[in-house]
């Protein structure tokens, strides 16, 4: 398969090749577009209204989906915490922990990013976070704690190794390519390589 390349984008420079590619769950017809992201990367934090504005005017065959990355306690605190407002059916939360996060500069860092001295303590902050937007401690508790958000990390972390995540945010284009918002050379040129690296393989997969 021949690589993406136009008079804008060269791989090698504003994107990496990952071989071998790898699989994903994108149905037939779509190509995934997954971002690996970190709620208290300001990075992340930046892109974040350049990628709401993509999704909704995303084509019908792009297929997003979003990993936690998992570097270590502090990440895994909020990719547990990711995971149990999907969980709860509360995906608007994130957006909320987004602000909430980013927004707390001049309280303490533990605090200000929902994340404690122990595993009690960050709990605690969390369930307090989620109990502002109407969800009892018990509930959370649950989710938290919950087989289904526990085998979710798993699958965070396994992806996480095998796209060697060293940054974020990162996004990878139908498991074959990695680029990220430097290598684009800005946030609306990363949209626009984004838009450029699925069309290219969704018209591939049409060809064949």
């Amino acid at each position: 398969m021949a690589l993406p390349t136009s008079s804008e984008w060269h791989p090698g420079v504003n994107y990496s090749v990952i071989s071998p590619a790898q699989p994903t769950n994108a149905p037939p017809g779509k190509v995934q577009v997954m971002e690996v992201f970190w709620l208290a990367c300001p990075h992340c934090y930046a892109l974040e209204p350049f990628i709401q504005a993509w999704r909704k005017s995303k084509p019908d065959y792009v297929q997003f989906v979003r990993v936690p990355v998992m570097w270590g306690p502090v990440q895994r605190s909020h990719a547990r915490l990711y995971y149990t407002f999907e969980a709860l059916g509360r995906s608007d939360l994130v957006d909320k922990a987004f602000h909430y996060i980013h927004g707390l500069e001049m309280q303490t860092r533990s605090e200000s990013i929902l994340v404690g001295s122990s595993k009690a303590k960050t709990l605690q902050l969390q369930e307090a976070f989620a109990g502002k937007y109407g969800i009892s401690a018990s509930a959370f508790a649950n989710a938290y704690n919950s087989f289904d958000v526990s085998t979710r990390l798993q699958q965070a972390q396994e992806i996480n190794q095998i796209y060697e995540i060293e940054s974020v945010p990162t996004i990878i284009v139908d498991g074959r390519y990695r680029t990220n918002v430097e290598k684009a050379g800005g946030e609306n040129k990363l949209i626009a390589l984004i838009n450029f690296l699925a069309q290219w393989d969704h018209d591939h997969q049409n060809a064949g």
